[in-house]
């Protein structure tokens, strides 16, 4: 799925200009970004749960050399479906 595609479900449902549904998409997205940011996490019924999780800092090994290397500590977003959107699919 792409901002493309969401810009043209929302075109398509409330038959508006191509760049209001990409203006409308990209408020969309800002707007769960900065949620996140500041909630640490959002639920959207009967579709899932987003949460931000930190992770630590750990040792990898480089695909090409094989060579250890080090990954710095930080942040990811994990996402739980809904069982609604389980027995959907």
């Amino acid at each position: 799925m792409s901002k493309a595609f969401i810009a043209a479900v929302i075109q398509d449902s409330i038959n508006c200009t191509g760049v209001a549904a990409n203006k409308a998409a990209a408020e969309l997205m800002d707007a769960i970004i900065k949620e996140l940011k500041r909630e640490g996490g959002f639920t959207l019924p009967s579709f899932g749960t987003f949460t931000v999780k930190k992770t630590k800092a750990r040792k990898a090994l480089n695909p090409r050399t094989g060579e250890p290397v080090k990954v710095k500590a930080g942040k990811t977003v994990r996402f739980k479906a809904s069982p609604n959107l389980k027995k959907a699919v």
